[in-house]
């Protein structure tokens, strides 16, 4: 049951080329910084993984996290609900060059999407986007007078995620927002690797403050003091 590895460029080996990866985080807030660029760094020396298909909420910002994945070539799909934030020239680049696509999902459908996944439920209907392009070739159904889309469930082979309290057997903790999106994407994924700050024994956290419960992580990884993306973007770090 012990969970933990030792070091990052373990924890992320086993991330194959053209995998389906699920990155916590909303912007900076809550992002595994430092396993996404022990991959990359893995990326630059091997050439894998490759043709990377990426779920999160925005496609990065400056040159470090996700924006630089993608600036290095590894990402083949975003699939996100804000790819032109406020310093998103890595997508922007590689988008208007054609040689990134785009999977465009309204954020709260997003999170459902990735939530009905962790929960089994293949479809929904969420009134979100009917009548738009987004909804063109989707199902569509009406409700009391209203008009629905049916949504799929969305999966990942591998979910990064990050945490503030963890233990040997995975249970997690987060702190404040960097909750957002880590624990469903979590239950979402075939296989969920955690940072966290601070890694204890089996039995170290509360049971009553476990957000993310040890079944659903596969392998946790200590990272003392971890970077914040947006102080890396803010002093022009480039990864």
């Amino acid at each position: 049951m012990d969970k933990s590895i030792s070091s990052l460029t373990e924890a992320v080996a086993g991330i194959p080329d053209g995998a389906v990866l699920m990155i916590g985080g909303f912007g900076g807030s809550g992002s595994p910084i430092e396993l996404i660029h022990t991959l990359i760094d893995r990326f630059r020396a091997t050439g894998s993984p490759k043709d990377v298909t990426v779920i999160n909420n925005n496609a990065g910002n400056g040159y470090v996290g996700i924006a630089a994945m993608i600036k290095a070539g590894m990402v083949k799909k975003m699939i996100c609900s804000f790819p032109r934030s406020s310093n998103a020239e890595a997508f922007n680049e590689k988008f208007l060059a054609g040689e990134i696509e785009l999977e465009l999902v309204p954020q709260g459908t997003l999170a459902e999407r990735i939530r009905a996944a962790g929960a089994g439920i293949p479809a929904f209907y969420t009134p979100t986007s009917f009548g738009t392009e987004l909804a063109e070739g989707k199902p569509t159904e009406e409700f009391d007078g209203r008009h629905y889309v049916q949504e799929r469930w969305l999966k990942a082979d591998f979910a990064i995620v990050k945490g503030q309290l963890g233990d040997k057997h995975g249970n997690l903790t987060y702190r404040l927002a960097g909750r957002n999106f880590n624990p469903l994407m979590c239950m979402a994924a075939d296989v969920t690797i955690a940072q966290v700050s601070d890694l204890v024994e089996a039995g170290g956290i509360d049971p009553e403050q476990v957000i993310t419960p040890g079944i659903f992580v596969d392998h946790v990884v200590e990272v003392k003091e971890p970077q914040q993306e947006e102080v890396l973007v803010r002093t022009e770090e480039v990864h």
